[in-house]
């Protein structure tokens, strides 16, 4: 019999299914908000609603610049998976919730060590999300609680 997966690896394994959806064409996230142990919201790296995606299009402008990875994020077409479940939840459900972050590389299909960018984590802080919890490209996870981020009550 398969072993239970902690409660931690129960939401980054919903996160990795979560990034399936994604459609960018060099690293998929898929991130999932946890409230009172419930989900509440769910996102992935794409395209804002409406706009074709990379995967569509069969281009990325970041990759047909030679912009290496974690760079130039504003030449990049696909919202984070992060912002997208932030938008989908409401400030109302991501206050004091936790956020689960699982990524892979699309070349590949490993996983890569997630974490948020600069800007992500600004706007998680922003949402009043409590903790992210992030998944290793070796299957561990690990924790942080936003920098500034007050206490509030769930």
């Amino acid at each position: 019999m398969k072993p239970r997966p902690s409660k931690n690896d129960y939401y980054l394994n919903i996160a990795i299914d979560v990034a399936s959806r994604g459609t960018c064409l060099r690293r998929n996230y898929g991130a999932v908000i946890v409230k009172n142990d419930a989900i509440v919201s769910t996102g992935y790296t794409g395209a804002p609603r409406g706009l074709p995606n990379c995967c569509d299009l069969g281009f990325c402008d970041r990759e047909a610049k030679g912009v290496p990875s974690g760079e130039r994020y504003e030449l990049c077409r696909s919202v984070h998976a992060e912002m997208n479940a932030i938008v989908n939840a409401g400030r109302g459900k991501t206050l004091g919730a936790i956020l689960y972050l699982s990524g892979y590389d699309v070349q590949t299909g490993k996983l890569i060590d997630a974490e948020p960018c600069f800007l992500c984590k600004r706007i998680i802080l922003n949402a009043g999300i409590y903790k992210v919890i992030c998944r290793n490209a070796d299957g561990s996870s690990w924790g942080i609680i936003p920098e500034g981020h007050p206490t509030y009550d769930t």
